[in-house]
């Protein structure tokens, strides 16, 4: 991996204001930050630049991708984190690199969905590859997408049958296959 390896429980942030620091998360079954290459790539997809776009993290896991989308200017970072010792990190993380725009919520997934009603401009959805949530979460998805919004899908291979769903961009590194989906709007 050379230079740029990522140590043990640890992610470089690639981009943006705190392009190069470090955030810390545990040892949790099921979590796998996303890679950076496939990161790169996202932010490629979605411009570099997220000055007044509102991202909802739904699988923060370690956090990587809601601290890149801070980091390049989103307005507001909404993580869940159900985990406690995930949460927690992303808490530390969220101090230490003095993100204010970054709001970590202990809660499912599934049911913060249910009970807040924000829109948002970019979702990311990065679920533990075991879990089989996509029916339900595309559903509840599109009460939550501010008009022209944006959902990010990773998983080990790519969604199919997506009813009411567009394939924007779609992409594959490794073990990981990455879409980025946009509602499509009945006329």
């Amino acid at each position: 991996m050379g230079a740029s390896a990522t140590r043990k429980n640890e992610v470089r942030i690639i981009g943006g204001a705190w392009r190069s620091r470090r955030i810390r998360f545990p040892d949790r079954p099921g979590l796998r930050p996303t890679p950076d290459r496939v990161r790169e790539t996202l932010f490629n997809w979605l411009g570099q630049d997220l000055t007044g776009r509102d991202c909802l993290d739904l699988f923060a896991g370690s956090g990587a991708l809601g601290f890149e989308a801070a980091s390049r200017g989103a307005r507001r970072v909404t993580m869940v984190e159900n985990d406690a010792a995930a949460w927690r990190a992303l808490q530390d993380n969220r101090e230490g690199l003095a993100a204010t725009a970054v709001t970590a919520v202990r809660a499912d997934a599934l049911e913060f969905l249910k009970n807040h009603h924000d829109c948002y401009h970019v979702v990311f959805l990065d679920p533990p590859f075991a879990d089989d949530l996509w029916p339900q979460l595309l559903a509840r998805l599109p009460r939550q997408l501010a008009s022209g919004g944006l959902v990010y899908c990773e998983r080990a291979q790519p969604l199919a049958a997506l009813d009411g769903w567009e394939v924007v961009k779609s992409g594959r590194a490794g073990q990981v296959s990455h879409q980025l989906l946009k509602r499509v709007e009945n006329e």
